[in-house]
């Protein structure tokens, strides 16, 4: 527990981990479906991996400099902070294995069955053998590592069988055991890596209405017979290990070389990054563990964690549907735009007033046919649009490329820094670049995470632009699962600005000045402070102030002690924050005037909308922004007004829905212990609520 006392701020990576604690929460839940509660087993598991790859590292390498960064890491010095995380983690881990197994319980009582190597029937083994032979075999790649001079580089997240022998001494071999007295028994030790080019979960035949599973790990246990078959072993053994590295990029400034190329090499350099966190399985071998852990070097400040018998269970994510419809989330079918028809031309509609499109409620074929729209439309001249990740298969790359191909002259700003999505988007500058589109790749030290595109059209009175700005990423595939507002608009104003952004990209020595758009790196600070400074004069006036915020993450500790200053001169603070949040909310004579929740379901809560009371005059923002340093000093992000009543009503309106829920929420206190949000009144669950909310506008 934080003592309020002498804190001013929740730690970052604390806060972090206490958001991956609600995504378990979720897993416990006995009232999400089954199968859904695996998969939010398997988003845990993929949080924390990220979590070790970025933050941890970053943590680790101030520790490793000799620097305590108290200022910057809330109050805590890393390497106490290191030590905390990794305490927090494997109490985590335990938790998550202790529900995993709770789960598996009740899915038996559903007839579906997790079996292992020791619990295959006669029936299964055939199938099981055959299985192995033909799809796993082939794709194997095992090292025996006792001869080697160099221990083999592990790649990140990858997972292992670390395997040991205990051959059958020489003699016994020769069956002269009691002639000769024995050699001491040899010890061999391999790895195997789990492939990922085959699925995790083999769902085997069923057996009456009994439906069994193996995890590949279990499979390939059963088949170690197979693997090793060339020696005469008496014990065999696999446990599973798995080792996370530092996913920091270090560019070099070879200036021979292309971004391009600088960006595909230190991608490809990570693969030998500084490992952070080592995972084993805790029932493993001491002398197997003692092995690899001086083969590989690891050190004794780099994060050990013991686990269960397997890893990557963020393989969870993709378990099997079975059929079984009734064990998962009920589906909702993505809803049309009230008048906005994917029929007719969106752009003679946008042309006579703005949309909003809020996935996944609404349908992302939106945004794909405004795309597609403008790549076949005779008077579209120019398309520009910045990407930050791209769907494995995208519709809108290909939107684009299409475009280049009637004659467009299409602009992508492409951030090749994505995180993990660095080498997709490699692989799509270098498809566009064959194709003919323009790619520009942002700024010298900042990311470009805002989310813009913008049309030129040829019309009766000249140029005209079309275009959309949102919240989140072009992306087909989280548009399904992840929360974001996208505005399409030909406001002439709004638009004129977003041009300048795309000049800003070619010639980022000129800063323009913008009377619309609030834009990083120059001015989103200062435009937040001065709204935020309005509703404080207007607190102090006594007339009505509030601010309304939703973000995934709100870490930038300027920005927070003006929310605490707001919070003393009485304005009301009402703040959704999915992840991190470091504010500590209704602490006396600091935050007593901020509530703070943060929602955790089937959807990723991913907007970043800001509501400010503004005297009556209510100010509205969508923003690709959340309220962390980097996004507000480091980055190219776009904070875009909201001018249409009915869309500025549409916004306030789903923010309340979220804000009154009373199923999903959490509430963020001094307590920092993830409390659900208990109120008077029916169970309102906001992501059910709002689709509703959306469906009703349908019969208006």
């Amino acid at each position: 527990m934080i003592k309020t006392a002498d804190k001013k701020y929740f730690n970052r990576e604390k806060s972090w981990l206490q958001f991956n604690a609600r995504v378990l929460q979720e897993a416990a839940d006995a009232k999400v479906p089954l199968i859904d509660r695996l998969r939010f087993i398997g988003i845990f598991s993929n949080n924390l991996d990220e979590f070790f790859k970025v933050r941890y590292a970053t943590v680790k390498r101030i520790a490793e400099v000799g620097k305590g960064a108290k200022s910057l890491l809330g109050g805590i010095k890393a390497k106490d902070l290191m030590e905390d995380i990794t305490e927090k983690v494997i109490e985590l881990q335990a938790e998550s294995l202790k529900i995993l197994g709770e789960i598996q319980k009740a899915l038996e009582k559903e007839n579906i069955f997790m079996i292992n190597e020791n619990h295959v029937s006669e029936g299964q083994s055939a199938y099981i053998r055959d299985y192995f032979i033909q799809q796993v075999s082939p794709a194997l790649v095992t090292i025996v590592l006792n001869d080697l001079t160099q221990f083999p580089e592990l790649k990140d997240s990858a997972a292992y069988l670390a395997v040991k022998m205990t051959l059958k001494p020489q003699n016994e071999a020769k069956g002269l055991g009691k002639l000769f007295k024995s050699k001491p028994k040899e010890k061999r030790y391999a790895l195997v890596e789990i492939p990922r080019s085959i699925d995790r979960f083999v769902v085997l035949p069923k057996e009456g209405n009994k439906q069994y599973i193996m995890i590949l790990d279990d499979l390939i246990r059963y088949c170690l017979d197979s693997i090793f078959n060339v020696f005469d072993y008496e014990t065999i053994s696999a446990h599973m290990i798995k080792i996370t590295r530092d996913a920091e990029l270090d560019l070099d400034n070879d200036f021979k070389k292309s971004f391009i190329q600088k960006i595909a090499a230190s991608v490809e350099d990570r693969r030998q990054g500084d490992p952070v966190r080592f995972v084993y399985d805790s029932k493993i071998d001491k002398d197997t563990f003692q092995f690899l852990l001086e083969k590989m070097k690891i050190q004794n400040n780099d994060s050990l964690i013991p686990g269960g018998r397997y890893h990557n269970r963020r393989d969870y994510m993709g378990f099997p549907s079975l059929g079984r419809d009734e064990l998962q989330y009920k589906q909702y079918p993505p809803l049309p735009i009230k008048g906005l028809s994917l029929e007719g031309s969106l752009f003679n509609k946008i042309a006579q007033k703005d949309y909003m499109q809020f996935a996944p409620y609404h349908s992302f074929a939106y945004l794909v046919k405004f795309l597609r729209e403008a790549a076949l439309d005779p008077r579209v001249r120019t398309i520009k649009i910045t990407i930050y990740r791209l769907a494995k298969v995208s519709h809108v790359a290909s939107s684009l490329i299409n475009a280049v191909k009637n004659g467009k002259e299409v602009t992508v700003q492409l951030e090749l820094r994505a995180r993990f999505d660095e080498a997709a988007n490699i692989k799509y500058a270098e498809q566009m670049q064959l194709e003919g589109v323009k790619l520009t790749f942002g700024v010298p030290g900042l990311k470009v995470h805002s989310k813009t595109c913008i049309v030129e059209r040829e019309e009766a009175g000249g140029i005209k632009r079309y275009g959309f700005i949102s919240t989140g990423n072009f992306n087909e595939s989280t548009a399904k699962l992840y929360t974001d507002y996208t505005l399409f608009t030909a406001n002439p104003d709004i638009l004129k600005e977003v041009d300048k952004v795309f000049t800003f990209f070619e010639t980022n020595y000129k800063i323009a000045r913008y009377k619309h758009l609030i834009v990083s790196p120059h001015y989103t600070r200062k435009a937040f402070v001065r709204l935020i400074d309005t509703e404080i004069a207007n607190a102090k006036e006594g007339k009505t102030a509030f601010i309304k915020l939703k973000i995934n993450s709100l870490s930038d500790f300027k920005m927070i002690d003006k929310l605490y200053e707001a919070s003393n001169a009485g304005v009301k603070i009402e703040l959704i924050v999915r992840g991190i949040c470091c504010l500590i909310p209704g602490i006396p004579g600091m935050s007593e005037n901020i509530e703070a929740i943060s929602v955790v379901d089937k959807y990723l809560e991913h907007p970043r909308l800001f509501i400010f009371g503004n005297g009556g005059d209510t100010k509205i923002y969508i923003s690709s922004a959340d309220w962390m340093t980097r996004n507000i000093d480091k980055r190219v992000e776009v904070s875009c007004p909201i001018y249409d009543e009915d869309i500025k009503q549409e916004l306030i309106d789903t923010f309340d829905i979220c804000w009154s829920d009373n199923v999903k929420a959490r509430v963020f206190s001094a307590k920092n212990d993830n409390a659900y949000r208990k109120t008077d009144g029916p169970a309102i669950r906001s992501q059910i609520a709002i689709y509703n909310y959306y469906l009703e506008k349908l019969s208006e």
